[in-house]
């Protein structure tokens, strides 16, 4: 999922001017997978201000938010993108892809922040906004067939009650990213879910109340085109396995 942060202000004279933000700079992904293989993703950015140019800067984190200029990097670092215009950006591989993980993925960050013209005028805010995605790099003995709106395995997926909260245990070699839990496949996604991303092979609690996701707990998860599809659990006792994955309805 795209996270869009706010990244520097400027003191004005009102609070009152303090409207909510939006970027001007949009990414034509949610997400960017890079399959063993490949040389470069490229995705391309549009700046939807048709009054005035952008800069937009690009860098890659790792998992723990370092900036890495390797094994993959982008280009270019910084661009200025006309008003009402597009331009292209490219995730390149280099050869220190080799010495990732052959049987998982790994994930790193793409980060764009817009830096808009200077302001001639007084007390006036500037924002400069940041947009995050995820870039996974996907081995191939685990490639996803481009047809699959799932991920293979993840119907082993399980859900195990301890106390008064579910752990999720992913015993995929893929990131599974969930963003909304519910109790049934018709209700409403429960109040006090954060999203999160589970790791391969790896279990995580999920931050809602057993309770509230009851005994036939779903959770919502974002496939590699970024829509959203339901896998529905079925719980016996404190165990639960992961039933059919289901396409919502529109």
């Amino acid at each position: 999922m795209k996270k869009t942060l706010v990244f520097a202000t400027v003191v004005v004279l009102s609070a009152s001017s303090l409207l909510p933000a939006e970027a001007a700079l949009t990414v034509s992904r949610s997400r960017v997978i890079v399959n063993e293989g490949d040389k470069s993703a490229s995705m391309s950015v549009t700046n939807r201000n048709t009054q005035e140019p952008y800069l937009a800067q690009t860098w890659i984190e790792d998992e723990t938010e370092a900036k890495v200029t390797s094994p993959l990097m982008v280009l270019p670092p910084v661009q200025r993108i006309e008003a009402g215009s597009k331009s292209a950006v490219r995730v390149q591989v280099l050869p220190d892809i080799g010495k990732l993980p052959k049987d998982r993925e790994s994930v790193f960050w793409f980060n764009l922040r817009e830096i808009p013209p200077r302001s001639d005028k007084p007390n006036v805010l500037t924002l400069a906004l940041q947009t995050r995605l995820k870039i996974f790099w996907r081995p191939a003995a685990i490639k996803v067939d481009s047809k699959s709106d799932s991920f293979p395995g993840i119907q082993n997926v399980t859900l195990a009650k301890n106390g008064n909260r579910y752990t999720l245990n992913n015993p995929t070699p893929y990131h599974l990213t969930f963003v909304e839990g519910r109790s049934s496949v018709k209700g409403k996604g429960k109040e006090g879910f954060e999203p999160i991303m589970v790791a391969p092979k790896a279990q995580t609690a999920l931050n809602v109340g057993a309770a509230d996701l009851g005994a036939t707990p779903v959770l919502v998860f974002v496939n590699d085109y970024g829509s959203l599809r339901l896998l529905p659990f079925q719980c016996t006792g404190s165990a639960c396995k992961a039933q059919p994955v289901i396409t919502p309805e529109s």
